[in-house]
């Protein structure tokens, strides 16, 4: 199942500067997904990370594929987020970062869901460019109620 920005939209609270899922090639509910984030020189982070030779910040590495599991949990739990509703990142393990992400790269996503207890999704992630993997991750995520 693909998903093109206005989908992935409905499914995400964030919007720019801060969504980071440009696009869902596949998806297999309950299991995995596959995204895609453009990386663009025009970005608000490449200003001061860093001017002479821009670097995509780990972290923001880390939410994008954070980001993926948010859309991978909504629509194998509910479906589509409910009003109020979003997915909170409660734990991050086994993070590794391996190359850096410069503008003009498209970041591709992989994740795969480990467990779900409690409500409690735990999800293997690694993020590559051209085939090679830039950072790998565990992360786990909740649903919650917005404040």
């Amino acid at each position: 199942m693909e998903m093109n920005i206005q989908d992935v939209k409905n499914y995400l609270p964030h919007r720019y500067p801060f969504l980071l899922i440009d696009r869902v090639l596949e998806l297999e509910i309950g299991k995995s997904i596959v995204a895609l984030k453009n990386v663009t020189f025009n970005e608000p982070q490449f200003t001061g990370h860093f001017p002479d030779q821009p670097i995509m910040p780990g972290v923001m590495i880390v939410e994008a594929m954070a980001q993926a599991t948010g859309i991978l949990a909504f629509k194998s739990e509910v479906g589509k987020p409910i009003d109020g509703q979003i997915y909170m990142l409660v734990g991050i393990d086994k993070v590794r970062f391996k190359r850096i992400v410069e503008p003009g790269d498209q970041l591709l996503i992989e994740v795969e869901v480990m467990t779900v207890k409690r409500g409690i999704w735990k999800f293997k992630c690694k993020a590559s460019v051209d085939g090679n993997i830039v950072t790998s991750a565990e992360l786990m995520c909740t649903q919650k109620a917005a404040d």
